[in-house]
């Protein structure tokens, strides 16, 4: 374990709420190891601790705990510029460790943020591939890592291919996930 991540654990166990933890237990069924904080200390330990780079988000990742995993997706948002083929398949990754919605969106929201513009192709590609699997955060992640695409109308056909191939799903989590990206393509015509 580096340093870093001994840091970040000492941290997250010196700043557990009983109110953090049960908004936890109600909000996000399926987070299995809790440390119980809340998202402030999270983003500031992202912002501090995002020169351990890669190797640092892994550890965070394979740790297991819900926050650390949250981390883990902020964290790759701070460095994902500086080697975007890498934080692609970080995400790739992630994507075979995703046990809830909370994790699954921080992930599409917020990994590949600073390279949606730059890699675009490339995470269409990725959503594809990921809608397929029997997993459902997969599919879920699918359709949350183009959301912000929706505001782009040039981006509604190939969003609107994801949609028809998931908008029968049998699984809760991704049905809503298809309902948020169709509202908001309404938004936008």
């Amino acid at each position: 374990m580096s340093a870093e991540f001994i840091s970040i654990q000492k941290i997250l166990k010196a700043n557990v709420t009983a109110e953090a933890m049960a908004a936890a237990k109600k909000f996000v069924p399926g987070a299995i190891k809790i440390y119980g904080v809340g998202m402030p200390l999270l983003n500031e330990l992202a912002m501090k601790f995002k020169t351990g780079g890669f190797g640092l988000v892994k550890e965070l990742w394979q740790s297991g705990a819900f926050e650390e995993k949250i981390l883990a997706a902020k964290m790759l948002r701070k460095i994902a510029k500086k080697n975007p083929m890498q934080s692609l398949e970080t995400v790739k990754y992630f994507a075979e460790g995703i046990c809830n919605w909370a994790v699954c969106d921080a992930i599409g929201m917020q990994s590949l943020q600073p390279i949606r513009t730059t890699h675009k192709q490339e995470i269409f590609t990725m959503a594809a591939e990921l809608s397929k699997p029997q997993n459902l955060w997969k599919r879920r992640l699918s359709l949350v890592l183009v959301e912000w695409y929706t505001r782009d109308k040039s981006t509604h056909d190939e969003i609107n291919r994801l949609i028809s191939s998931l908008e029968n799903d049998k699984e809760y989590y991704v049905r809503k996930a298809v309902e948020w990206i169709k509202r908001n393509l309404r938004k936008e015509k």
